[in-house]
């Protein structure tokens, strides 16, 4: 590569990281919209849970054929990805494999390693695209995966599978020039190809230079390539691959079927049990304190946790195909609850993106305007969709947060739920019995 070529490499990487770390920061913006939440309890155990879940993906496995479909892919996108990093420097400073001589023999073991997973990559993908598009797996094809997200999904395997074949490629190319009798340039013998060296006799004929012109071809959009979806992530719902290792890191330890007590409420239920306040009197707010709000309606009640469950989100549709509602015919997607999020939380960020940094009020909100009542009071709280999520999302946290706000801010819940919850208050019990009568069947014969 010329001295110009150095330069242009140089501007477009930093273009392509710029524009990244510029998408980093939104998503860290918007994620911390949401309320504040103490994660920071029993590191241990967060450490060992993003180890074994986000690295060893030990929950994707429960599915065989996907999990280890999967596992190849995810191997292949990390550990091929080692090599960007000689990618650059010889982009950089003009040099060919200058880890060769510093690895020496190990350094053919790892291109042949990477040229194996690239093989592998493209098999699984091809697989994945079958399932997804000739299979139509149930559920890769509910209305929720309408529009983009589907082609999304599609996207990405045709970007990976691109990827994988310009890197083969690549080091096809690669392997003739270093065959050239006397040498050719500063191409030095490095490397074990097992799967390119079948594609290297494509090349046999050709004049070196324009074997030279190819390889700097497949160079050229193999690390152009990389960036380009590096920054697609944003987009897409790939943007699990950086987030899943916070996202289990920060998941919630305790039971699942424990739910969070609403602080408001617990002082409340306080002061009327303590025998020294008058319960007649009505606290007084401190200054300047605003009334707490009960539940969530919009992405600015939730906490930040759950917000970065929806960036998180693989859509991979295992919470929905598990969800007894959903299996009945109900309306409720555990999976659309957090692609809506996702969608509010990107609109609420635009927003404040063209207000300068100030959120303008939109009329809109996540309830009713992406997700509906009839939605929430679908679920069963059963907690299988948590169960079953390969990177710890919890599409029930925010669920019952909104019916929350639905039964405390609104009085809007189901007519037989307000008559269960007024007999409780009435009767001590949620039948619509006097409390005296309510051991009267003993009498019975």
């Amino acid at each position: 590569m010329s001295y110009l070529d150095n330069i242009l490499f140089a501007i477009v990487l930093i273009i392509g990281f710029g524009y990244f770390i510029s998408n980093i920061k939104k998503i860290y913006r918007n994620i911390n919209l949401g309320i504040d939440v103490n994660r920071k309890d029993n590191p241990n155990q967060r450490w060992k849970n993003m180890a074994m879940i986000a690295l060893g993906q030990s929950k994707m496995v429960r599915r065989p054929i996907a999990g280890v479909l999967h596992i190849i892919v995810y191997a292949g996108f990390i550990i091929i990805n080692i090599e960007l990093l000689e990618i650059i420097i010889d982009g950089l400073f003009g040099t060919h494999r200058i880890f060769a001589p510093f690895l020496g023999g190990f350094y053919n073991v790892l291109i042949a390693s990477f040229e194996i997973l690239a093989l592998l990559v493209i098999v699984a993908v091809t697989v994945f695209w079958i399932r997804r598009n000739i299979v139509k797996l149930k559920r890769f094809i509910n209305s929720d995966l309408n529009g983009f997200p589907k082609k999304d999904a599609n996207y990405i395997l045709y970007f990976e599978t691109t990827l994988m074949f310009l890197f083969l490629f690549m080091n096809a190319s690669d392997l003739h020039l270093q065959n050239v009798p006397g040498g050719y340039s500063h191409f030095i013998t490095a490397g074990s190809f097992p799967v390119s060296q079948f594609l290297e006799p494509l090349f046999n004929g050709t004049n070196s230079n324009l074997v030279a012109l190819f390889y700097e071809i497949f160079w050229w959009l193999h690390i152009a390539g990389i960036l380009v979806f590096m920054n697609y992530l944003y987009f897409s719902k790939h943007l699990h691959i950086l987030l899943a290792f916070p996202n289990t890191y920060f998941a919630n330890l305790n039971p699942l079927g424990e739910f969070d007590n609403l602080a408001s409420v617990t002082k409340e239920v306080k002061m009327m049990m303590d025998p020294n306040v008058d319960p007649f009197a009505a606290p007084a707010a401190p200054e300047g304190e605003v009334h707490a709000k009960f539940g969530a309606s919009d992405i600015q009640d939730l906490n930040w946790v759950q917000l970065l469950n929806a960036y998180t989100c693989t859509e991979c549709g295992r919470c929905t195909s598990v969800c007894p509602a959903n299996v009945t015919g109900k309306k409720l997607s555990p999976r659309k609850i957090m692609m809506d999020t996702r969608d509010r939380m990107e609109e609420v960020g635009k927003n404040i993106d063209t207000n300068k940094g100030v959120f303008v009020p939109d009329n809109k909100s996540l309830l009713n305007d992406y997700i509906t009542p009839e939605e929430l009071w679908a679920c069963t709280s059963c907690n299988a969709c948590v169960e079953e999520c390969p990177v710890s999302i919890s599409p029930l946290s925010i669920i019952m947060d909104m019916r929350r706000y639905l039964v405390m801010e609104q009085s809007a819940a189901p007519m037989p739920l307000n008559s269960m919850m007024t007999n409780v208050e009435n009767n001590g019990a949620p039948w619509p019995y006097n409390q005296q009568d309510r051991l009267n069947w003993k009498n019975e014969n």
